[in-house]
This record gives C-alpha cells, sequence and structure tokens, in this order.
C-alpha cells in the first residue's frame, strides 16, 4: 500500500474514532451559483427554470480522496408565488469506502416587501443513503482488525431544512439550516479490535449567505460576497469571495475560506442559456503544504430555459 493510501486509511480512521464524528454538510467554493443546495428559499428565485451540475474534487493527487457530484434543478410556477426544486448530491470517500447519497425536494413561497425587494420562505424534505464498506479496510495491509464491524448498506435517514432569502436585483441575503434532525448513523453498541465506540452523527449547519453588486461602469460589475457556517463539534467557518463580471459574459475573481483556503474562480456565459464555471482552491494549513495534495478543483454547469419575453435585460449575478 502506497504512501498516500495510507495516509487517506489512517485519515479515515481517526475520522471515525472519535466518540461523535460531527458530519459537515457538502462544502462548495462556488457558493454564490449553487445557492439552493445551502438555502432551500432560493427555488425559483430566479424567475425560470435553472439546472446545475457541479463536480468538486478535494485534495487532488490524494488517492481516494473526497468528491462530491451535485445536480439541482429549480423553477417558479407560473402565476403564483411558489416556487420548487429537486436536488441531488452524492459525497464519496476513499474510492467508495464511504458514500453519502442526498435526495431533497425543495418548495419556496415568495412575497413582495418593496418595489424591488423579494422575501422568500423555503422548506426543504428529503433524507440521504448511508453506505460505509468497513470490507474495504479490512482488506487493505496492516488494517486487517482495525474495524470490526458490519457494513453500511444503503442506510436511510430522513430529514428536513428551513431557510429565508430576500433578494433585489443587486443585493441578496439569506439564513437557513438545510438538515435540522441530527441523525445517529451508528448506534454507539459496535466497537472495533481496540474497543473504541463509533458514532456517526449529522450536526445541525447553520448557514448565512449575503452579496451586493456594484455597477462600476457600462460593462464591468464587482460582487463581494460572504457565506458563514456554524456547526456544532467544528470551527467557524467563513468564506469570502470578491467577483468582477465583464460584459455580461467573463466572470473572474478570488475567494478565502478562512484559516483553510484560497481559491481562483473564473466563469463564461458560454450562450445566454450556458454557464460554465471553474475555481481551484489551495489549502493554506499545514496539510496544503504536503506531499499529499495539489488542491482541490470545482466545475459546474447552469442551462437555464429563457423565454424571449421574459428575458431580463441586465441579468442577475447570483
Amino acid at each position: 500500500m502506497g504512501i498516500k493510501k495510507s495516509f487517506l486509511v489512517l485519515l479515515f480512521l481517526v475520522l471515525l474514532s472519535g466518540v461523535a464524528w460531527a458530519q459537515q454538510d457538502a462544502q462548495y467554493t462556488q457558493y454564490m451559483f449553487n445557492t439552493m443546495s445551502v438555502n432551500p428559499a432560493y427555488a425559483g428565485s430566479r424567475g425560470q427554470l435553472s439546472l446545475t451540475a457541479l463536480y468538486r474534487s478535494q485534495w487532488v493527487g490524494l488517492d481516494g480522496a473526497p468528491e462530491t457530484f451535485t445536480f439541482n434543478m429549480h423553477s417558479p410556477i407560473r402565476n403564483s408565488n411558489v416556487g420548487y426544486g429537486l436536488s441531488i448530491i452524492n459525497d464519496r470517500i476513499g474510492d467508495g469506502t464511504v458514500q453519502e447519497t442526498y435526495f431533497d425536494a425543495m418548495v419556496s413561497y415568495t412575497v413582495d416587501v418593496s418595489l424591488k425587494g423579494k422575501l422568500s420562505f423555503g422548506l426543504k424534505l428529503g433524507g440521504n443513503l448511508l453506505n460505509l464498506d468497513f470490507e474495504q479496510l479490512r482488506q487493505r495491509p496492516g488494517f486487517e482488525e482495525t474495524v470490526a464491524t458490519d457494513n453500511i448498506e444503503n442506510r436511510f435517514s430522513p430529514n428536513f431544512g428551513l431557510g429565508i432569502y430576500y433578494h433585489t436585483d443587486t443585493f441578496y441575503a439569506g439564513f437557513s439550516a438545510p438538515n435540522l434532525m441530527e441523525i445517529e448513523h451508528f448506534d454507539g453498541s459496535n466497537n472495533d479490535a481496540n474497543g473504541v465506540d463509533f458514532l456517526s452523527k449529522d450536526r445541525i449547519n447553520f448557514y448565512f449567505i449575503t452579496g451586493y453588486v456594484f455597477d462600476l461602469n457600462d460593462d464591468l460589475k464587482f460582487k463581494p460576497a460572504v457565506l458563514t457556517k456554524v456547526v456544532g463539534g467544528a470551527p467557524l467557518q467563513l468564506d469570502i469571495s470578491a467577483n468582477f463580471l465583464f460584459s455580461e459574459k467573463f466572470s473572474f475573481g478570488a475567494a478565502y475560506r478562512w484559516d483553510a483556503a484560497v481559491s481562483a474562480l473564473a466563469g463564461f456565459q458560454i450562450t445566454d442559456q450556458i454557464l460554465l464555471g471553474l475555481a481551484y482552491d489551495k489549502e493554506t494549513t499545514d496539510f496544503g503544504s504536503t506531499q499529499f495534495t495539489s488542491g482541490s478543483f470545482e466545475v459546474f454547469l447552469r442551462w437555464e430555459l429563457l423565454r424571449s419575453f421574459e428575458k431580463l435585460v441586465s441579468p442577475r449575478f447570483f
């Protein structure tokens, strides 16, 4: 077994060896273009059918490192204040040793609170399937007796979440808790060969997101944005980003995840309907300076159904 593979297995065992494993929701650098994944009230807010696919590869160069696949779609319901959305998120660690898939449906209700301001309330209903393949660990040299428990296959856990989202043409802010049920994936009675209890719990993640678009001139817009995530058992996560949009076609910028990573972002509006985005993260922690990883990257593609009679003169930059 190579050094990188040994490091991954060790990391995985450290995650499992505590009394409680405070799992967090999927992490995104391009959260400003994937808002519905953290706030169900965003569903339908773009005023048209919107489909987004996103892939994130964490710690490139580390065999079996985490990967996240995301697909979501949302739309308003015509001639109503109601929006709806669907989301599928798949997280994989260790070439499938750990795999968790989320299936969620969202509904939102929007009211006009001023001439330009809209306030939306969102509800998310869904759940996740968890698979843990301990047999893969037992097959690795040096770890044959490390984990002595049965595999977990397609264990379903229901959940629900709430969100609130306010926006105008140039400003947005939202607060949400996408998963309000703290699910325990283990009963605490299974021990490994060293007598360690395994207890995995999905903690509640609270999000606050906000941003503002400044029109610097006719061709250039500037948008600073902030995402704050609070979860019990983990440090506060603060993501700060700054993006520029040129001629409604090209976007570029940078982001900083507090005490964790710096990022570069770029996007291209291929057509009026299709947006392509890329992001690259470089860890600022001690782990990022090791030989095990060369950073993380994301790529996303958004397609929207634009109706000519509804097309905005100046599309929103969020």
